[in-house]
């Protein structure tokens, strides 16, 4: 059987926590022990979110202001990346040897007119304190919106997908019949 399991960002890394490596790679490890049981019975694929991982590298760099940041898309292909790897890595240590797990980093296309360029709504990085978010709206003209802990997060444009541009590869990944698929 062909499972798909989406593991959101706040899951590897919780709200609260620190955004440590070492804190994502336990909360990957914790995911990883729970998959590997489906895993070793069934086609899995896992795809996951990643607001708070994308909002820390973006900080990180604009950290760095001898050039300009890169752009979001380009930071979202990295942590794609980053945590692909956490996933597979911990995935691969929790499966009997000889195992099979790969992780392909994908492009979404999008509408370039899709309204939600003018209202940002998915929330991207750490929560920060009304004083706090008031500064880096002025000073960085970022979008906020406050969540139930009190805590105001940066918000970036979320449009709806109209294709997944490499879904022919994941195709004859999974009918080549590939053991886990990390859609990262």
């Amino acid at each position: 059987m062909r499972i798909v399991v989406a593991l959101g960002g706040n899951a590897l890394l919780r709200r609260g926590e620190p955004m440590t490596i070492d804190n994502q790679r336990h909360n990957v490890r914790r995911a990883a022990a729970a998959l590997a049981e489906l895993a070793g019975r069934h086609q899995l694929v896992v795809t996951h979110g990643n607001g708070p991982q994308v909002g820390l590298l973006a900080l990180q760099a604009q950290a760095y202001s001898e050039v300009a940041a890169y752009p979001l898309d380009v930071l979202d292909a990295a942590t794609e990346g980053i945590i692909g790897y956490l996933i597979e890595a911990e995935l691969l240590n929790e499966m009997p040897p000889g195992a099979s797990c790969a992780s392909l980093l994908t492009r979404v296309e999008v509408d370039a007119d899709d309204p939600a360029f003018l209202t940002p709504s998915k929330p991207i990085g750490p929560g920060y304190d009304r004083d706090t978010m008031r500064r880096l709206k002025a000073e960085r003209g970022w979008a906020f919106v406050e969540e139930a802990s009190g805590h105001w997060r940066r918000v970036v444009a979320s449009p709806l997908p109209r294709r997944i541009l490499p879904i022919d590869i994941i195709g004859r990944l999974l009918e080549g019949q590939a053991g886990t698929l990390i859609r990262a």
